[in-house]
């Protein structure tokens, strides 16, 4: 692999996610920006002057004096991370991936097409190899289009692989409390959350179902076949800035001591371990043997905010196993989890 930098575009940059990817991508070893879009309303502006900068610390050195550009080809990059809203994103992506850049999105547009992978690294990196057939079908020369998946998809798919693969997993039920942040900015009015807690977020449950199949499943004969297992969700938005908590209930199809699935958890890793990849966290699993953790204040930044926390795993009376989980839904959830994908198709020669 080349040792240059790769030169990364960014759609979406002037929001949340797309400020997290600006944030993350700050001195990182393999890739540099090159190239900010945004809709018309910020087009043609300096970029510290087209939002408010949100994330922590200062605007990242040359991030903020680059021009907002329109989110159409050409952008004077290699690649292009997407951090656009679904009312854009379908046909914005689609015409980066025909003008022959890899698209690697945060967007739930293209999630459940046929020929794109929903990718989790650890768990199903040779879903990637749908890929091939993709650009055959689509006429895209270089370009694709890679999805990661719903925040909190992502932190319960990757405490559930490892106890999968050992165990079997019949039915899952989880009850996510999700941060504000998952909304965006300006997201919920506070006066909604101020002693409240709302018990809806649209169309978020059918994603975790949906998406979390697709990941466990198996890619055979050019398709995916999603996991069969029964799941269940339920979601709500509480008043927290960063960190979706998760209640989760598993029935086991092969029999299981608290001792073993804390041992899966903690020997899991996959490829972007294996490969030393930049963004890779050391421990994809953390636990918590305190019965009070995981918390969102205290636990969302685990391994740089690119681990999934897990604790108080204890027997449930309705299936097997009960226990909380908690993932930084900005940070590996979105932008954290769509740069490590970039990563592992570098590493393995895909751009």
């Amino acid at each position: 692999m080349s040792t240059r930098k790769m030169r990364v575009g960014i759609l979406g940059a002037t929001g949340v996610v797309g400020q997290r990817f600006v944030e993350l991508l700050r001195d990182h070893p393999w890739f540099e920006i090159a190239a900010l879009a945004a809709s018309d309303a910020s087009a043609g502006k300096v970029y510290r002057d087209s939002c408010t900068w949100r994330m922590n610390g200062d605007w990242p050195a040359g991030a903020g004096d680059l021009m907002v550009q329109p989110c159409v080809p050409p952008l004077d990059c290699e690649l292009v991370f997407s951090a656009l809203p679904a009312s854009v994103a379908g046909e914005v992506e689609e015409s980066f991936a025909q003008a022959g850049y890899p698209v690697i999105t945060n967007s739930r547009n293209h999630r459940m097409d046929p020929d794109v992978p929903v990718l989790v690294p650890e768990i199903n990196a040779d879903h990637v190899r749908i890929l091939e057939a993709q650009r055959k079908w689509r006429g895209y020369s270089r370009g694709f289009i890679v999805t990661n998946p719903n925040c909190s998809a992502t932190a319960l798919v990757m405490a559930l692989a490892p106890v999968h693969r050992s165990f079997g997993l019949r039915a899952v039920q989880v009850t996510t409390l999700q941060a504000i942040s998952g909304a965006g900015y300006p997201g919920v009015p506070a006066s909604d959350l101020v002693d409240n807690v709302i018990p809806y977020i649209a169309e978020e449950e059918e994603k975790i179902e949906r998406e979390t199949k697709k990941i466990l499943g198996e890619l055979v004969d050019g398709q995916f076949r999603p996991d069969d297992l029964a799941l269940s969700a339920q979601c709500h938005r509480v008043n927290v800035r960063d960190g979706h908590l998760e209640a989760v209930s598993i029935g086991l199809k092969r029999p299981a001591s608290p001792e073993e699935i804390r041992a899966a958890w903690e020997s899991f890793s996959g490829p972007p371990q294996e490969l030393r990849l930049p963004s890779a966290p050391a421990r994809p699993i953390v636990v918590r043997e305190e019965p009070d953790r995981p918390q969102p204040s205290r636990d969302r930044d685990a391994e740089h905010g690119m681990a999934t926390v897990v604790g108080r795993l204890r027997p449930c009376p309705v299936l097997d196993y009960k226990f909380v989980l908690l993932g930084h839904n900005t940070v590996r959830g979105a932008a954290g989890g769509t740069i490590l994908i970039a990563e592992y198709l570098r590493a393995t020669g895909w751009i």
